[in-house]
C-alpha cells in the first residue's frame, strides 16, 4: 500500500502509540490496562507504521525477529515467579519488595505479557505483509 497520507500520519502515530502503551503497561496493576492492552496498543501503531512501506519497513523498524519478542517474553513472565519460589510460597505470587511504591514482580509479568503480544502480533503481520 502507497499511501502518503498513511505514511505522513504513521510516522505521528507510532511514536504518540508506543508511548500509550508504555503507559498502559505502568499503570496496568493499579488499575485496568497492563501487559496485554499495552501490547496491543504498541502492536497497533507499529502496525500502522509497517503498512505503507510493507515489510520492509517492519524489519528496519523492530530490532529482532518477533519470535525472539515472543521467547524473551515468555522467559521474563515465567521468570517473575521465581521469587515466590525462593521464599516458599506458591508460584506467581507476586512480591512487593517496595511497600511505599507500585513496583514489584508483577509489572514483570506484565512486561513479559506485553513483549509476548507485541511478538505475536508482529509476526502475523511479517507474513501477510507485501514485500
Amino acid at each position: 500500500m502507497n499511501s502518503m497520507i498513511l505514511r505522513a500520519t504513521s510516522r505521528l502515530i507510532l511514536p504518540a502509540a508506543l508511548i500509550f502503551s508504555i503507559y498502559v503497561l505502568l499503570r496496568g496493576h493499579n488499575e485496568p490496562g497492563g501487559g496485554f492492552i499495552g501490547g496491543l496498543i504498541a502492536a497497533a501503531g507499529i502496525a500502522v507504521h509497517a503498512l505503507p512501506g510493507g515489510r520492509v519497513s517492519l524489519t528496519q523498524l523492530i530490532f529482532a525477529s518477533p519470535k525472539t519478542y515472543i521467547g524473551a517474553g515468555l522467559v521474563i513472565a515465567l521468570a517473575s515467579g521465581m521469587p515466590a519460589l525462593w521464599l516458599v510460597q506458591p508460584y506467581l505470587t507476586h512480591q512487593w519488595p517496595f511497600e511505599a511504591i507500585a513496583l514489584g514482580t508483577t509489572l514483570i509479568f506484565d512486561i513479559g505479557v506485553y513483549l509476548v503480544v507485541i511478538g505475536a502480533v508482529l509476526s502475523f503481520l511479517f507474513y501477510y505483509l507485501e514485500e
